[in-house]
């Protein structure tokens, strides 16, 4: 079996382009590599997360909430008791630049192919804060960047 690849291109309300997120599976049904680079947003850590939907005709709010589909409690990257939609921080330097990886255990591919993959404009408490929303949320604030997860193949 083939390994696969996906996108989503990180756009503003504007439709401007700020960012880039490359999916690669490391082996069938499991285990992917998230590579992240994003551009001209605020400097400091903005919670990152996988939400359930891809229809941005509304712009986020069409996106809905973070991916849960086991019905667990706001946590961090790879916490067996989070959403598995829930990948921590992200974190931009003074020129609002960040460059990442990450490794998700619990998703597959399946999973977060026609979904939406989120920046917010706060830090995430991963559940750990004392707002009504940190179990929800992570208390994360707006929805500033957002793209579709998309098939990524090369062409004939």
């Amino acid at each position: 079996m083939d390994l696969r690849h996906a996108i989503a291109v990180l756009r503003c309300s504007k439709r401007q382009v700020h960012g880039v997120v490359r999916i690669s599976e490391l082996r069938p049904n499991g285990l992917l590599r998230f590579r992240i680079r994003v551009v001209n947003i605020p400097p400091g850590k903005h919670g990152f997360h996988l939400h359930r939907s891809g229809n941005d005709l509304e712009g986020p709010s069409g996106l809905c909430a973070h991916y849960n589909p086991t019905e667990m409690t706001h946590g961090g990257l790879n916490d067996p008791s989070a959403h598995r939609g829930d990948f921590g921080n992200l974190e931009c330097d003074s020129d609002g630049i960040c460059e990442t990886s990450f490794i998700s255990r619990y998703l597959t591919m399946d999973e977060v192919l026609g979904r939406s993959l989120v920046v917010h404009e706060d830090e995430d408490d991963l559940g750990r804060g004392d707002w009504a929303d940190s179990s929800t949320t992570g208390h994360s604030g707006a929805r500033i960047l957002w793209g579709i997860v998309g098939v990524d193949e090369l062409c004939d």
